[in-house]
């Protein structure tokens, strides 16, 4: 009996899932289930799979499992093509890519559907997957790790000893604990970055050898970016599947951009999730409102341990002042430290500048610090330190005032006082903060930036002709000043 494509490459799937067991049926899902079988001439298989760099991840994880299932069906000189699904706006563009030390070439057309066959002067001997040698090798990197913040100068208390005691475990048994992903999450200024920075300085000291490398989702979406401009993400993605300890600081950063970064970036978790390579991830938000990053990408970062920073009570924020002093060499009476830590209790930074402001003031105008000179220096600073306003913060101002939920916002109903709820905040996240009008619209039901625009507009007229809507305006105002 003749057999056909899809039945040549059916019972190689049976192959594959048996080899790779139950314990990795994710991976079978995520890279064999996409893969469509498209002909077969010969012992030729031609399989299509959904991009280049899925192709690369076959070649280079899966090469020998491949090898051995098409012998198995097509005989000992079964042979795989690869047929890479692109878009067609991109030019036919052949690309070669040369293989140090073999004389061998891999040519590759970026058209749509154009078959990819690796090529070899010498058919008889095994072509590497071009890719892996990029010219990375092994190599000491600097971790970007900040030596001032360790786990012996991290004060524990209530607020964040669940982050700490995961993080200590992380620290002395990376990638084999089941806290892999680590993910650390809380409010501006509650300690996520020195946590990681010292989880991971405990890491490199335990094991120098260790590759440990801090950088922020910045940093790794403008590394992807140049990857992508210079034509070289394969060894973009080589380089991080190198790292032994990677810590991605302020992932929230991607929430409103960054697709093709999440989509490079959850490729390398998988591998080095795969390898038991240690992960940590902060983010000044919970998995649960993490919403707009990619689904799959979010997925995953719910398989370790979610630890939450939160706001120090003011016993431990004694302690920080306590420790930030001892660390300075410097004394300060009791009940100085006592008023501030009463009086400054948002976050540890503000709690920090604080004490800074009145160690200056002391200084530079050769006064002791006394009860009274804190009062003073307190005071001003607390009326100096203005809220933070943000999208977010707006959304829960407007909501509170016109008593709605906050997803009425976010929501596409059309509903007459929850489309001017909407209005107001999109003019107010635009005069108040630096946000663009797509980021604005994004973040108020998914809207463009010409709708922000027309939102803006509608509630300037309004509040010139409306008696109503001015009050509104007015009121709004006075409550963000607060």
């Amino acid at each position: 009996m003749t057999q056909t494509y899809k039945t040549v490459w059916a019972n190689c799937l049976k192959i594959i899932k048996d080899n790779l067991g139950p314990e990795n049926e994710q991976v079978y899902k995520t890279w064999f289930e996409p893969i469509v079988p498209i002909q077969l001439e010969g012992n030729v298989l031609t399989i299509r799979v959904p991009s280049q760099f899925f192709y690369e991840w076959l070649e280079e994880h899966f090469i020998d499992l491949l090898k051995h299932t098409i012998r198995l069906q097509l005989g000992p000189n079964g042979m795989l093509k690869y047929s890479i699904l692109m878009d067609t706006s991109i030019a036919e563009t052949p690309i070669t890519t040369n293989i140090p030390s073999t004389g061998r070439q891999a040519t590759f057309n970026r058209a749509k559907d154009v078959p990819l066959v690796i090529k070899s002067d010498d058919q008889n001997q095994e072509l590497p997957n071009p890719f892996i040698y990029a010219g990375i090798t092994k190599i000491r990197i600097n971790s970007q790790l900040n030596a001032n913040y360790t786990l012996e100068n991290f004060v524990e208390g209530d607020c964040n000893r669940l982050a700490r005691a995961a993080g200590f475990a992380v620290a002395e048994n990376p990638g084999r604990t089941s806290f892999n992903p680590l993910l650390l999450h809380g409010g501006v200024g509650l300690g996520k970055t020195h946590l990681a920075h010292a989880i991971g300085i405990k890491a490199k000291e335990k094991d120098p050898d260790k590759s440990v490398l801090y950088v922020t989702s910045e940093q790794f979406l403008q590394q992807y970016v140049d990857a992508v401009k210079n034509r070289n993400t394969n060894d973009f993605v080589h380089f991080y599947e190198m790292i032994d300890f990677l810590i991605l600081d302020d992932i929230q950063f991607w929430a409103t951009k960054g697709i093709h970064t999440q989509e490079a970036f959850f490729h390398i978790f998988n591998y080095l999730h795969q390898k038991n390579r240690q992960i940590i991830i902060t983010s000044d938000k919970a998995p649960s409102e993490l919403g707009t990053l990619e689904p799959r990408l979010l997925s995953r970062l719910k398989w370790g341990l979610a630890a939450d920073l939160g706001t120090p009570d003011v016993e431990t924020r004694i302690a920080i002042l306590k420790q930030k002093l001892a660390n300075d060499g410097i004394e300060m009476p009791q009940d100085v430290i006592e008023y501030i830590a009463y009086n400054i209790n948002t976050n540890v930074r503000e709690l920090e500048g604080a004490l800074i402001s009145l160690i200056a003031q002391s200084s530079l105008n050769h006064r002791q610090i006394t009860l009274d000179l804190a009062k003073q220096m307190i005071d001003k600073f607390v009326k100096s330190t203005t809220r933070e306003i943000t999208i977010d913060y707006i959304q829960k101002v407007v909501c509170d005032y016109f008593k709605l939920p906050i997803e009425s916002i976010q929501s596409p109903t059309r509903k007459r006082e929850i489309v001017q709820a909407r209005q107001l905040t999109m003019y107010f996240a635009k005069k108040m903060t630096k946000s663009s009008l797509a980021i604005i619209g994004l973040q108020c039901g998914n809207k463009d930036h010409a709708t922000v625009l027309h939102a803006c507009k509608t509630v300037a007229n309004l509040n010139e002709t409306d008696k109503q809507f001015h009050y509104w305006v007015d009121e709004l105002e006075k409550k963000f000043r607060e």
